[in-house]
């Protein structure tokens, strides 16, 4: 799975991260910060080899998409303080799993997601045509 992030080194055994890069290839931009979102809760789909899930996609969330998901057993409406999380609405945007926003497209429930804030890690999972069908950032 490609990470979109590369290193380079103008010291030897030290190496600069660059920035990570979304499915456009620029620079990754921030999805949401209210609610914090992100697998790293840092406000941007970045992900890294610990992100199981591949939260790559900035999507807007809307009451198909939340009904869709808690019937599939993944209710993000609901608040669980215990782990942080506020609980979702309709126009919130969430780094959502690609595999996830994958599937939800394949049903017919798919968010709206922000192409500039995706991860190019998504495209490990979705197809970039079916992401840009979907996109509200559509002047990229």
């Amino acid at each position: 799975m490609p990470d979109g992030s590369r290193e380079f080194g103008r010291n030897p055994g030290r190496p600069e991260r660059q920035p990570s890069l979304n499915v456009l290839g620029t620079t990754l931009e921030s999805c949401s910060l209210a609610p914090l979102t992100g697998f790293f809760r840092n406000g941007c789909c970045d992900t890294g080899p610990q992100d199981g899930g591949c939260h790559t996609v900035c999507a807007i969330m809307d009451a198909d998409f939340l009904g869709f998901s808690a019937a599939a057993g993944n209710d993000l409406s609901t608040p669980r303080p215990e782990y942080g999380f506020p609980g979702l609405k309709a126009g919130d945007r969430w780094c959502l799993c690609a595999p996830r926003w994958q599937d939800a497209l394949e049903a017919g429930h798919a968010p709206r997601v922000v192409l500039a804030a995706s991860h190019l890690g998504a495209l490990a999972y979705c197809k970039l045509d079916d992401l840009i069908a979907a996109a509200i950032d559509t002047s990229h």
